[in-house]
């Protein structure tokens, strides 16, 4: 059985990763065998609830003694810090969204994975869910596609990295709508939402986000245009939302083979910084 460790408790991933992992395991091939945080009572009863008696100060400490790495940091500024000592080690990384806060770190991260050949990973948990590929398979019927446009909340100041901590969500899904090298990103702010535009292999993408009010926030939300018709769907997030990641990246650990190339990794976040850098 394959030992995990986990960095980033603070983030309610984390909770959902060692329910499916350990409490209610989805598998029998891998179980987090470590939390990486203070020894305080949050950390503690994330470890009571999966049966865990590790809690370690810095996910370094643990290289050597697991096979894999998952880092759920809300803040993908420190997403680097954390992957790339356990990718010059050649163990593999999940890293759940965003893969970094910058573009640069983004590629810091790939570039420490392809230097060891060891495989690293990145998406937000929607690209997998149900209503994702219910939409992806729609592309089939709408003829030559044209466009595209992602709806769901972000907070440009958010504390966890501004539009990047929950931004990743509707850029990488439009992305695995429509897959391609990002152009340029014309972004403006109407109102508490950013609407940033760009063009994927001719294809116009629409990203809508819209800040949270302190009771609720709009829903995840596409739609995509053809010649021929168009598809528009929710994209709902049940309480197993986690589940289809989770199981991606224990196929990359079964297999060695990363899900998504580089590149496809890399677009979400070139447009997130893109947007940042626009709205400062």
């Amino acid at each position: 059985m394959l030992r995990i460790a986990l960095v980033g408790t603070e983030n309610s991933h984390a909770r959902e990763i060692v329910h499916h992992l350990n409490a209610h395991p989805i598998s029998d091939a891998a179980r987090i065998v470590a939390l990486v945080g203070a020894d305080d009572d949050h950390n503690r009863t994330l470890a009571t609830a999966g049966g865990l008696t590790h809690i370690v100060p810095t996910s370094t400490e643990l290289i050597g003694s697991v096979d894999a790495l998952i880092v759920t940091n809300r803040d993908g500024a420190r997403h680097r810090e954390h992957a790339v000592p356990f990718l010059d080690a050649g163990i593999p990384v999940w890293v759940d969204k965003p893969l970094a806060a910058s573009t640069a770190d983004a590629r810091a991260i790939l570039d420490a994975a392809n230097n060891s050949s060891t495989p690293v990973t990145s998406y937000s948990a929607i690209r997998w869910v149900a209503d994702a590929e219910t939409l992806a398979q729609g592309i089939k019927s709408v003829g030559d596609l044209q466009a595209v446009t992602v709806t769901g909340p972000a907070d440009p100041g958010s504390e966890y990295g501004g539009i990047f901590f929950y931004g990743i969500h509707a850029a990488d899904l439009a992305q695995r709508l429509a897959p391609g090298d990002p152009g340029p990103v014309d972004t403006e702010q109407v109102g508490d939402t950013v609407v940033a535009r760009y063009r994927s292999n001719g294809v116009l993408v629409t990203l809508q986000l819209v800040k949270p009010t302190a009771t609720g926030r709009v829903p995840f939300h596409a739609e995509i245009v053809g010649r021929e018709g168009l598809v528009s769907h929710d994209v709902r997030l049940d309480a197993e939302y986690v589940v289809p990641g989770l199981k991606v990246f224990l196929d990359l650990l079964a297999t060695g083979r990363p899900p998504l190339d580089d590149a496809t990794m890399l677009a979400p976040i070139t447009v997130l910084e893109q947007i940042s850098t626009q709205l400062s």
